[in-house]
């Protein structure tokens, strides 16, 4: 019994093989063939030339490690004095602006003294003098000429100080 079992299998995995190797299923698979040995060989590009490596020197080992703190700097100004804004000071009309967004439009002259016409770029005009604020960054005017102002900012620093910076805002031509 056992011998026609085993029989039995083999003859069915004889019949499944024979059906599996039928060679009429498969010209598409050889015409293709045939097609791809008749094209032309392509030709395979040569290889770049070697370039020599370079070692990179690392100069600058003797520097401070990005991974500690910065040594820590003086926050005095020039003179001696430490550099602040008045923060209960009542800020002025121009110090809504962005302080490049203001132009120097002209002057005069009133009682003597020069005013600096400032257009907030909003179309609107407005007289100002030495001892006026300007801009964000708590600008205050220190001189007025015909040609320009001068305003001194003072900026945050990054680190909990403040540092003086000086802009100038020149006559805009009109043409």
């Amino acid at each position: 019994m056992k011998t026609i079992l085993l029989l039995a299998e083999v003859f069915v995995l004889a019949l499944i093989l024979t059906a599996c190797s039928s060679s009429s299923d498969q010209q598409d698979l050889k015409d293709f063939m045939a097609e791809a040995k008749r094209r032309p060989q392509g030709q395979i590009d040569p290889l770049p030339p070697f370039q020599a490596y370079q070692p990179f020197t690392y100069s600058a080992m003797t520097l401070r490690s990005p991974f500690e703190r910065p040594a820590p700097v003086e926050r005095e100004a020039k003179g001696g004095r430490t550099v602040e804004p008045d923060l209960t000071r009542e800020k002025e009309y121009l110090e809504n602006f962005n302080i490049v967004n203001l132009n120097m439009v002209g002057t005069l002259t009133k009682a003597g003294k020069l005013w600096a016409l400032i257009d907030d770029g909003q179309g609107k005009v407005t007289p100002v003098t030495v001892g006026n604020y300007m801009g964000k960054n708590f600008g205050k005017i220190i001189s007025t000429d015909k040609m320009q102002v001068e305003v001194m900012e003072i900026v945050a620093d990054g680190s909990s100080g403040w540092v003086e910076r000086p802009r100038v805002i020149k006559l805009v031509a009109k043409e």
